[in-house]
């Protein structure tokens, strides 16, 4: 790979970028043309991968199509401390058994983004070089650290400002990640901006153990279909990679305007100039474009036939009236203690949102059919239904609601 070759690389590496540290490090180890080994660590935390998940998977697959290695990292060891990343409170520890559940899950859906074959992806498990530590090395490791510079981060930050607790295991986090990239050597690690402390961790371990420090890659979060906070199933805010096509065609459509071009940027492969004609409003209609980034998530993830049937289903549902939504909708907030595994009893939801005033009410609205749920009519009153936030409920023709999880 010659100088030609690596700027050529960065121009596509850089796409969708939000910060490298650094880029001229970047360059010039393109420019060497020694394959680079490439870094992704993962938790395995939740069972399913969102779209939020893919801005680095996608950047990783970007790596392995330029002839690069990459080397997926499954926390199995860190996931039993979990992140404390963005966190205001500590996260519950997962049992071994639920880790290796999530573990085989992750890396059946990165396959729908990466590349598996042996030569483009080696698969580490952190337990493999982090259960062996003694108790002699976890002090070794922490003595490469200063209690000020790990204060610095604004996750403890924020909590100490606000008089929660911090606890010793979470300060050893950003350490073990660190001690990620040591064991295995790697030339990049690729995060979300959440994830910069920890990566330039893992440039500090490098420095200390005589290897080259990693370049570090940081991909913006992907803010979720609330269009407020990042993509994430606990804010049920989420598109995940596993959604049938119908219900991730709807979701995709009621994300705000705005978040249109960070989707298309972050999401697909379109051209930047076709993203600037689509995303400008003068140039064409903001529905017609939010369809064809739906189309072309759907068919990344399902295929282009799915994707087709989907857009039919969902102009069909939505026919009529304009042929969409209102744009004043009001939102409802819904309490996380009315919530249960996602699920919410459909007559409680009614009243909530005010389209009843007794469940008894809600119940002959149910058998009606008068009550939908994102288009859908809401057909047993007794079974509880799936919720997240940003679905439209609606009672008959003029009445609707955007759902808001708190």
């Amino acid at each position: 790979m010659g100088e030609a070759s690596s700027k050529t690389q960065m121009e596509s590496l850089l796409r969708g970028c939000d910060h490298v540290y650094t880029a001229e490090e970047l360059e010039h180890r393109l420019g060497t043309g020694k394959r680079l080994r490439v870094k992704l660590g993962m938790d395995p935390t939740a069972p399913d991968l969102t779209l939020g998940h893919t801005v680095v998977l996608r950047k990783m697959r970007q790596y392995q199509d330029l002839g690069h290695k990459a080397v997926l990292i499954i926390g199995d060891y860190t996931a039993m401390i979990g992140d404390p990343t963005g966190r205001s409170k500590t996260r519950p520890v997962l049992t071994r058994e639920e880790i290796e559940a999530n573990a085989q899950t992750y890396l059946e859906q990165a396959g729908k983004v990466l590349d598996l074959s042996a030569d483009k992806l080696e698969v580490r498990h952190n337990s493999e070089w982090l259960t062996p530590l003694t108790f002699a090395d976890v002090i070794k490791l922490m003595s490469q650290m200063t209690v000020a510079r790990m204060l610095e981060r604004d996750t403890f930050a924020n909590r100490q400002a606000e008089g929660k607790e911090i606890y010793l295991h979470e300060l050893l986090y950003p350490l073990m990640q660190a001690r990620d990239s040591v064991a295995i050597e790697s030339d990049v690690e690729l995060g979300g901006t959440d994830q910069t402390f920890n990566n330039l961790c893992g440039r500090d371990l490098q420095r200390d153990a005589g290897q080259p420090p990693q370049i570090v890659m940081v991909m913006p979060l992907l803010v979720g279909t609330d269009g407020r906070e990042k993509m994430s199933k606990s804010v049920g805010n989420y598109i995940a990679i596993t959604d049938p096509p119908g219900e991730m065609f709807g979701k995709t459509m009621r994300i705000p305007d705005e978040l249109m071009r960070s989707y298309f940027e972050l999401l697909t492969d379109v051209a930047e100039e076709e993203i600037a004609r689509l995303t400008d409003p003068s140039t064409g209609s903001p529905r017609d474009s939010k369809e064809l980034l739906a189309k072309t998530i759907i068919t990344m993830y399902h295929s282009a036939e799915a994707a087709e049937s989907a857009a039919k289903e969902f102009r069909r549902v939505h026919a009529g009236g304009g042929g969409g939504l209102p744009d004043d909708i009001p939102d409802v907030e819904v309490p996380s203690e009315m919530i249960s595994e996602g699920r919410i009893a459909p007559t409680a939801l009614i009243v909530h949102c005010g389209f009843a005033k007794s469940g008894g009410e809600a119940r002959r609205l149910v058998a009606e059919r008068g009550v939908r749920l994102n288009g859908d009519p809401i057909e047993n009153a007794h079974e509880p239904i799936p919720v997240n936030s940003g679905d439209i409920l609606q009672r008959g023709r003029r009445r609707f609601v955007r759902l808001v999880l708190t």
